[in-house]
C-alpha cells in the first residue's frame, strides 16, 4: 500500500510535526552534503588528478554541455539551479534501493516546492538575461492580444512541472509494490533495477523542462561554449 508522506508524522521537534517527506529530504541533503564533501576534499588543477575527479569533472561537463544545448547561454549561469534539482531528484530515486526508504518526490508538496523555485527563476533570469523591459516583452510576443495566454502558460507550466513528477514517481512506485506483492521471490531485483534507471530519467527529464522554462529569454549576445571551460 503506498501511504501519503505527507500525512506520515514520524516525531515531533518541539510543537512541530515531522512528517515522512521532511524527514526523507532531510536524508537526501545529508547523503548529497557527505558526498559533495567527499569528492571535492582533495581537487587539484594540475594534470596528474585523480580518477574519481576525472569523472567528477566528466559529470559537471555533461551537464554543462547539455544545458547549453538546450539554452545557447553560459551554463555556469544555471549550473546551480539545474545541478540541484537533478541531483537531489536522482538521489531520492537511487535510495529508494534501502529498505523502508521513500523518494520525497513521491510527495506531492515536493514536486510543487521545486516547481516553485523554477517559477520564480524564470522572471530573475529573464530579467538578468534581457533586462525588466526584454522580459516583459515575452508576454506580449508575437502580439499584444496573446497576453493572456502566455501569463496563463507560465503557470500552467509550474503546474505541469509538478504533477508530471509527482505522478511518474508514485506512479512507478505503485507499480513496483503491486508487482512484488504478485512475484515477491523473482521481481525485487529487476524492479529495483527498473525503478533506478525510471528514476535517472525523470531527473534528467525534470532538469531539461526546468532549462528549456527558465531560458526562454535569451541574451541578446549569443554565448560560445568550449570544452575547456
Amino acid at each position: 500500500m503506498i501511504e501519503d508522506l505527507d500525512k506520515m508524522i514520524l516525531f515531533y521537534i518541539g510543537p512541530f510535526p515531522i512528517n515522512a517527506t521532511i524527514f526523507f529530504t532531510w536524508i537526501v541533503m545529508f547523503v548529497l552534503c557527505l558526498i559533495s564533501i567527499f569528492v571535492t576534499r582533495n581537487l587539484k588543477d594540475t594534470q596528474k588528478v585523480s580518477r574519481l575527479q576525472i569523472v567528477l569533472e566528466m559529470i559537471v561537463l555533461g551537464i554543462r554541455k547539455q544545458i547549453y544545448e538546450v539554452s545557447q547561454d553560459n551554463p555556469a549561469k544555471y549550473l546551480p539551479v539545474i545541478g540541484t534539482f537533478f541531483l537531489f531528484i536522482g538521489m531520492s530515486n537511487l535510495l529508494t534501493i534501502i529498505p523502508g526508504f521513500r523518494a520525497p518526490t513521491a510527495s506531492l508538496t515536493t514536486t510543487i516546492a521545486f516547481a516553485s523555485c523554477v517559477f520564480l527563476a524564470m522572471p530573475y533570469y529573464g530579467i538578468r538575461n534581457a533586462g525588466v523591459i526584454g522580459y516583459l516583452k515575452k508576454y506580449i510576443d508575437p502580439t499584444p492580444f496573446m497576453l493572456p495566454m502566455n501569463i496563463l502558460s507560465d503557470f500552467s507550466s509550474m503546474f505541469s512541472l509538478s504533477f508530471r513528477l509527482y505522478g511518474n514517481v508514485l506512479s512507478g512506485a505503485v507499480i513496483g509494490s503491486v508487482m512484488i506483492m504478485l512475484a515477491p521471490f523473482l521481481l525485487p531485483l529487476p524492479m529495483q533495477i527498473l525503478g533506478l534507471l525510471t528514476g535517472t530519467i525523470q531527473a534528467y527529464i525534470f532538469a531539461l523542462l526546468s532549462i528549456v522554462y527558465i531560458s526562454a529569454v535569451s541574451p541578446a549576445e549569443p554565448y560560445v561554449f568550449t570544452d575547456l571551460e
